[in-house]
């Protein structure tokens, strides 16, 4: 799943963290970064969100569920902060 625009990085980080399976980000080199541990969640904001936003993230998201969950954040406008 491609995320563009994310600027609510807290409020994608709450809904991962609500999350019951894996939610990994895919860097550019092709390196999957587990998005539910909290020093990778730091890391990520420190560099993708380096600017206060994400223009593109490419996620892994392991549950049906979990990616209903997304989406719905996604869908409500509420990634944009």
């Amino acid at each position: 799943m491609t995320l563009e625009n994310v600027t609510n990085i807290t409020g994608l980080f709450e809904i991962i963290n609500q999350c019951k399976g894996k939610v990994e980000l895919v860097s550019e080199e092709g390196d999957r970064i587990n998005l539910k541990s909290r020093l990778s969640q730091y890391l990520a904001v420190a560099g993708v969100f380096a600017h206060g936003y994400a223009r593109e993230l490419e996620l892994i998201i392991e549950d049906p569920e979990d990616l209903e969950k997304i989406m719905a954040f996604i869908v409500s406008g509420e990634s944009k902060g």
